[in-house]
């Protein structure tokens, strides 16, 4: 890809997405330019990943054609008003911020922008990413297309309507801590039975990530895979029992009904 990216803030996502793009080989570090308020942060930004580092947001505009605004929700009017006047009429903008909505963007800017909005994921960091994107009309088929192919290199990318966004961190955003926790319980049952530690969380990681390609490639639903495990009078239909009286599937909506409500808070 023949353009340069920039990151306005440095934090995890930001460095999941740029260590992401850099593994695939699609974006050279040299094309990759990244603002920070911290210069610690900045610092071991560049000694990690070799990319451009600048304390300067306009900086970062001024040299990129699609530049990720990866601040937090309360920072985007600041950053906004600082970058407005540097912003050129084919500067892509790419938020990944939960609650702030194309229109908000839109009028911060109170000009034709072009925006993309974006809920991505940390296992981009492995290249198994998972993002949810709406577009507005400013953006060009082509600008869409470079954008997309950012995504796809550290993952898989959705289109959804703008309207569904708010639901997207219950679901695939946040929905990685979610597996981690239940990775983890997982390990310590295994423990508890007699399993060593790093043995239990390989066996348990690995059963998690299996099942997920199970769903992804044999175009199986869920459940007739769950069935396919659970023998009459076996021991799994036994287990699935156990979390279905303790509320296994509700605990995962309540989850889930939270998270959405609050990324839909600004």
């Amino acid at each position: 890809m023949k353009k340069q990216v920039g990151f306005i803030g440095c934090g995890n996502m930001a460095i999941a997405m740029i260590r992401g793009m850099l593994q695939s080989g699609l974006v050279p570090k040299e094309d990759i330019y990244a603002s920070a308020v911290s210069e610690s942060t900045l610092q071991g930004a560049s000694e990690a990943l070799g990319i451009n580092v600048t304390l300067n947001n306009c900086e970062v505009i001024d040299r990129c054609s699609i530049v990720f605004l990866a601040v937090k929700p309360y920072q985007y009017a600041d950053v906004i008003h600082e970058i407005m006047r540097h912003t050129r009429h084919d500067t892509v903008l790419v938020t990944i911020a939960a609650g702030v909505t194309i229109k908000d963007v839109e009028e911060f800017f109170n000009k034709p922008i072009k925006v993309i909005r974006s809920m991505p994921n940390t296992p981009s960091l492995v290249g198994e990413g998972m993002t949810a994107l709406c577009i507005n009309k400013e953006v060009s088929d082509e600008e869409v297309e470079s954008v997309l192919a950012l995504f796809n290199s550290f993952g898989h990318v959705e289109l959804v309507e703008e309207s569904l966004m708010d639901a997207i961190p219950a679901i695939s955003g946040s929905s990685p801590a979610y597996v981690y926790i239940m990775i983890e319980a997982l390990a310590d049952g295994g423990v508890r039975q007699g399993i060593p530690r790093d043995q239990a969380y390989r066996l348990a990681a690995q059963a998690v990530l299996g099942a997920a390609k199970m769903v992804l490639q044999s175009d199986k639903h869920p459940a007739q895979l769950k069935d396919e495990v659970c023998t009459p009078g076996g021991a799994t239909i036994e287990a699935i029992a156990a979390l279905e009286e303790v509320g296994f599937r509700h605990a995962i909506h309540m989850a889930m009904d939270r998270c959405t409500k609050k990324a839909s808070v600004k």
